[in-house]
């Protein structure tokens, strides 16, 4: 990549990259609306959050809202001028090879950019609570601990994504723009953006059906209650450790994402019924979810 894009860029949006906390417990992040920056949630430690802009001025910022199905995070802080990141428009053509800049402020420590390109074409990958973020971006643009949750830009400075995991052999992840943008605006809105909360420990089909051979029942599709959390919604429908979750809202439950996608739908309406199995009994449980109650 030319030199001078790289240069350009640094001097265009790096005072829009801020550093977080100190040491290893730091991390980035990137304005992208006045007094309001977005970072990785995981990044977060406590309520409060010192800002570090530029390396010089330092701010306290409050922690404003949390989104751990794509592990984002909204700070409120004072930005004094620091220009916002646009972001990168719907539907733009990422290929493999496409050039791309990855922009960090690690723990504060000053700014770091480097330039790369698109190692893969945009792939699912799950996040933090276990649902897949679809579009991700794999690149080459490498980056020192510390620089997670800064930006990736193309080459006109536009926040194509977040930067959130290293893999092995120097290729990072950004959690993309098609999967932030509106969760962000929902935060920055003061909005709820998480799903409804079963509150439940699943354990996958296939391992559901060796533990239901291994007792004897018959083997089904489905996803196996490990565990049930105290007072939450599954509790209170009734559902039990051991039972068999085989439908939702109607659908057939073939995998953990078949189950995500009857919660988001359950979102509106905050009920959902569930068909499980208990031994050989089929049953139908209502579950109703609270207006606090958000997860997977």
């Amino acid at each position: 990549m030319d030199q001078d894009i790289v240069k350009r860029l640094a001097q265009q949006i790096g005072g829009s990259v801020i550093g977080l906390g100190s040491g290893a417990r730091g991390g980035s992040g990137v304005v992208v609306e006045t007094d309001r920056v977005l970072t990785l949630a995981r990044n977060l430690h406590a309520a409060a959050v010192e800002v570090r802009f530029g390396g010089d001025r330092r701010a306290d910022g409050d922690v404003l809202g949390t989104d751990w199905d794509v592990d984002l995070a909204v700070v409120a802080v004072s930005t004094e001028g620091a220009q916002p990141v646009a972001w990168a428009p719907d539907g733009a053509e990422l290929v493999i090879g496409s050039p791309v800049i990855a922009l960090g402020d690690p723990a504060g420590q000053g700014l770091r950019v480097t330039a790369g390109a698109l190692s893969a074409a945009p792939r699912s990958v799950r996040g933090p609570r276990g649902r897949l973020i679809d579009g991700v971006l794999e690149h080459t643009a490498p980056l020192p601990r510390g620089a997670g949750g800064g930006p990736l830009v193309d080459t006109e400075g536009r926040l194509l994504g977040l930067n959130a995991v290293r893999q092995r052999g120097g290729l990072l992840l950004a959690w993309p723009a098609s999967a932030l943008r509106e969760r962000a605006r929902a935060l920055i809105a003061g909005q709820a953006t998480a799903p409804p909360r079963l509150g439940v420990v699943l354990a996958p089909p296939r391992l559901a059906r060796r533990l239901r051979a291994s007792v004897g029942l018959p083997e089904h599709d489905g996803l196996l209650v490990r565990a049930v959390d105290d007072a939450g919604a599954a509790q209170s429908a009734g559902l039990l450790r051991g039972d068999l979750i085989v439908e939702a809202g109607g659908d057939p439950v073939r995998s953990v994402d078949d189950l995500y996608a009857a919660l988001d739908a359950a979102g509106a309406s905050k009920a959902l019924t569930l068909t499980v199995l208990r031994g050989t009994d089929r049953r139908e449980l209502s579950v109703s979810f609270d207006a606090g109650q958000e997860g997977s």
